[in-house]
């Protein structure tokens, strides 16, 4: 399977945006600001018709180049779009880094269906460039023009009944419009192609691109002192990893945990074990040199699933009682399995790994309800409370950012990033540069 990308080109013209181009009185958020606009007498503007690409949609004059998935197995193509323009509380970045993840490699294989042609990219970190027309004030007052921020991959949009309840995780909006359609909470993309206007979708905010438009409820400000590449995967791998212990798992001092499949998320889940208390920290993975990382990353323990029974020698371990909680980070049958299996009467196991379409895991349901053992799955944090957590942990340094990520890659790279995730080249995170 070859990932790698074919440029596409519309015109030799360069990019011709800039920051330069954007100062505080030219944008349509600071002027709503200026004419004494609130944010409680604000109210959005009607959507505009799908023939208003010109007048609504498209910069004046702005161009951007994005990593395009158009066909499952097919390589990626890096074309030439209209910087994209923000709505109502959302906000244009200009893209730093953004994470490479299993989710997008899902996508591109096509065992996990998405609406296409699509931009990858989910994890990111940025500068706040704009924000759309009537936004917030207090959206405006957080995240000024020229701000650093990272954006987390599930974008709630702060109002259905579920973030209305604080779980962010089940936005209605971010499943129903984007994972289901590829758009935005309008039901439209913010992206199309320069050459002929045609739109693209976007797997969350369509991060691997040069600019990209995301809800501000995504988004959390990143301090100075981090990073932009190492940082992007705040926004995925390490969140979801919290959103599964501290939500899911609920992780106390003390507890046993057992990680199978040591990649981005779960070697993320044992930094985060690890500032949670847990006590036995036990890896579990088919390559040796993740195993070996993961004992960098606070892993008391490792198993190397392909050379013994990992069931077996994680009860060994714990005294042949199983884990507290166990998490499958892989997304597989046999996996699923291996995971219920591995945790103690009354324990928990969450599962956190995507698999193909249609796939079933199986379990021993007299098992499950005599020893009262917990399935759970979790997707990934809160972001509006979980995302500013994160980025703590890793200001702190008890996430330890620079040891998670392995690998990094220019943007004409993106191609072979997904290349060396599908060939299992990559020990913990990748990252793509885009600065």
């Amino acid at each position: 399977m070859a990932f790698a990308p074919i440029l596409r080109r519309a015109s030799a013209a360069k990019n011709l945006f800039s920051l330069s181009k954007l100062s505080l009185g030219s944008s349509p958020s600071v002027r709503s600001l200026q004419n004494g606009a609130s944010g409680d007498d604000r109210q959005p503007p009607p959507p505009p018709s799908p023939s208003s690409i010109a007048g609504y949609h498209v910069s004046s004059g702005g161009y951007m180049r994005g990593a395009v998935y158009r066909e499952p197995n097919q390589p990626l193509t890096i074309e030439e779009f209209h910087i994209p323009r923000p709505k109502v509380n959302e906000i244009l970045i200009k893209t730093k880094a953004c994470g490479v993840c299993h989710s997008d490699l899902h996508v591109m294989k096509g065992e996990i269906p998405f609406s296409s042609p699509c931009v990858i990219g989910h994890e990111i970190t940025g500068e706040v460039v704009e924000h759309g027309p009537l936004t917030d004030h207090k959206i405006i007052q957080r995240f000024p023009i020229g701000s650093r921020v990272v954006g987390a991959f599930i974008m709630p949009c702060g109002t259905c009944s579920y973030c209305a309840k604080g779980h962010d995780d089940l936005c209605e909006d971010f499943f129903a419009f984007n994972r289901a359609k590829g758009t935005l909470y309008d039901g439209e993309t913010r992206l199309f192609l320069r050459h002929d206007d045609s739109p693209v979708y976007m797997y969350s905010m369509g991060g691997m691109a040069e600019y990209c438009v995301t809800p501000a409820h995504g988004l959390a400000p990143l301090p100075e002192s981090l990073p932009y590449t190492e940082s992007a995967i705040l926004g995925c791998a390490v969140f979801t990893a919290y959103g599964a212990m501290a939500h899911a798992a609920e992780i106390r001092p003390g507890d046993s945990i057992a990680v199978i499949g040591i990649g981005g998320v779960g070697s993320s889940c044992l930094q985060i074990a690890r500032a949670f208390g847990a006590s036995d920290i036990i890896a579990v993975d088919v390559q040796d040199d993740k195993l070996e990382k993961a004992k960098t990353l606070g892993a008391t323990h490792t198993v190397n699933a392909a050379k013994e029974d990992a069931v077996e020698r994680i009860r060994e371990i714990t005294g042949g009682m199983g884990v507290d909680v166990a998490v499958e980070a892989l997304g597989r049958p046999q996996t699923f399995m291996q995971c219920t299996l591995s945790v103690k009467d009354g324990g928990k196991a969450v599962m956190i790994g995507l698999s193909q379409a249609g796939s079933v895991g199986e379990i021993d349901i007299n098992r499950l309800v005599r020893r009262k053992i917990k399935v759970i799955g979790s997707y990934g944090g809160r972001a509006r409370q979980d995302l500013p957590k994160v980025v703590k942990l890793a200001e702190s340094g008890i996430f330890n950012l620079t040891n998670a990520v392995s690998s990094k890659y220019k943007f004409e790279d993106a191609g072979k990033a997904f290349q060396d995730l599908n060939e299992g080249k990559i020990v913990s995170r990748g990252v793509v540069e885009i600065l």
